[in-house]
C-alpha cells in the first residue's frame, strides 16, 4: 500500500492544476497568427503552446513546494529563467537564418524585438501561473468555501494579472504616431517624384517609367508631431516597415526616402498586389521597435500638445 505521504493532497492538485492550466490558456491566447505569419501555423503554434505550458508548470508548483517546506525546489526558478532565455536565443536565431529569404530582410533591431516578446510571453504565462496558484491557496487557508469557487477566484485572478501585464507590455503602432496618405507619382526626365519629394534618378527607360507609372503605388508617412519624426527616421524602424510592406504584398522594386525638412517619409513601391489600402494599413499596423523606445519623451503622445 501507498503511504499517504506520497499521496498529492486534493487540495494541492487543485491548485497544480488550475494554475497550469490557466497559464497555458493565457499562452495560447496570446499567440496571435496575423498577415505577419509569425508564429506559423501549425509548427509555431506546437512550439510556444508546450513551452508556454512548460512556463506554466513551474509557476504553478512553486507554491506547493513552499507549503511542503521543500526550499530547494526554488531553485526551479533559475532553470525557468534560463529556459526563458533560451526561446529567446533560439528565436533570434530562427530569424536571423531566415534574413536571405525575404523580399528584404527584417533588420537585427526588429529581429532582437520580436525574440524579446516571446521571452517576455513566458514570463507573463510564469507570473499568471503563480498568482492563480497563489490565490487558491489563500483561499484554502483563510476560507472554507467549494472547490469551484477555488477555481473560479484563481482562475480571475490570473487572467486579471495577464490583462494587466499584457498592457503593461504592449507596443504602440506606427498609427499611434503618424498617418499615412497615398502619393502621387510623376516622372521628370529619368527621375521619379512623390508628391514633389525627389526618389530616384533610375527611370532613364520607357519600361521603367511605365512600370511605376502603371503598376506602382505610393506612400507618404507624416508625423502627428514634429518629435515622431525621430523613431520613425530610426534605421531599424524604417526597415521594419519596409519589411511589412514587401511581405504582405510583395515586392518587385522598391524606394523609401526621407525628406527631414518637409517631416516625411515616402515609400514607393512596384508590389505584386497593388492595393493603396493594404500598403496603408501594413505600415499603420507596423509595431514601434524597442530600440526607438529608449527615451519615452520621443513616444509621448502628449508632448507636443503640451507645448
Amino acid at each position: 500500500m501507498p503511504n499517504n505521504n506520497d499521496v498529492i493532497s486534493p487540495e494541492i492538485l487543485v491548485i497544480i492544476i488550475t494554475a497550469t492550466v490557466i497559464g497555458t490558456i493565457a499562452r495560447i491566447i496570446s499567440i496571435k497568427l496575423d498577415y505577419r505569419q509569425y508564429p506559423n501555423y501549425p509548427n509555431g503554434y506546437l512550439i510556444h503552446i508546450v513551452t508556454g505550458a512548460l512556463a506554466a508548470g513551474i509557476g504553478a508548483f512553486i507554491i506547493p513546494a513552499l507549503m511542503e517546506k521543500e526550499f530547494t525546489a526554488v531553485t526551479f526558478l533559475a532553470l525557468a529563467i534560463q529556459h526563458f532565455r533560451e526561446v529567446r536565443k533560439i528565436e533570434r536565431e530562427s530569424l536571423m537564418d531566415l534574413e536571405g529569404e525575404e523580399f528584404t530582410k527584417r533588420g537585427n533591431a526588429y529581429i532582437d524585438g520580436i525574440s524579446k516578446i516571446f521571452e517576455a510571453r513566458n514570463y507573463i504565462v510564469f507570473l499568471v501561473s503563480f498568482s492563480t496558484a497563489l490565490t487558491i491557496q489563500l483561499i484554502q487557508h483563510f476560507l472554507e468555501v467549494d472547490f469551484w469557487i477555488q477555481v473560479a477566484s484563481g482562475s480571475i485572478v490570473g487572467f486579471i494579472i495577464y490583462y494587466l501585464l499584457k498592457r503593461f507590455t504592449s507596443r504602440q503602432k506606427v498609427r499611434d504616431i503618424a498617418t499615412v496618405t497615398e502619393g502621387k507619382m510623376e516622372i521628370k526626365g529619368s527621375d521619379l517624384y512623390v508628391n514633389g519629394n525627389f526618389v530616384s534618378h533610375l527611370m532613364g527607360r520607357e519600361e521603367a517609367k511605365d512600370w511605376f507609372l502603371n503598376d506602382g503605388i505610393a506612400a507618404v508617412i507624416k508625423p502627428n508631431e514634429e518629435h515622431y519624426l525621430i523613431p520613425l527616421l530610426n534605421g531599424g524602424q524604417r526597415q521594419a516597415i519596409i519589411f511589412e510592406v514587401t511581405r504582405r504584398l510583395g515586392q518587385k522594386k522598391l524606394y523609401s526616402v526621407q525628406d527631414p525638412g518637409k517631416g516625411t517619409i515616402v515609400i514607393a513601391v512596384v508590389p505584386i498586389i497593388k492595393n493603396f489600402d493594404l500598403l496603408k494599413e501594413t505600415i499603420l499596423l507596423t509595431p514601434i521597435l524597442e530600440t526607438v523606445k529608449k527615451n519615452p519623451e520621443l513616444l509621448n503622445t502628449t508632448l507636443g500638445a503640451n507645448k
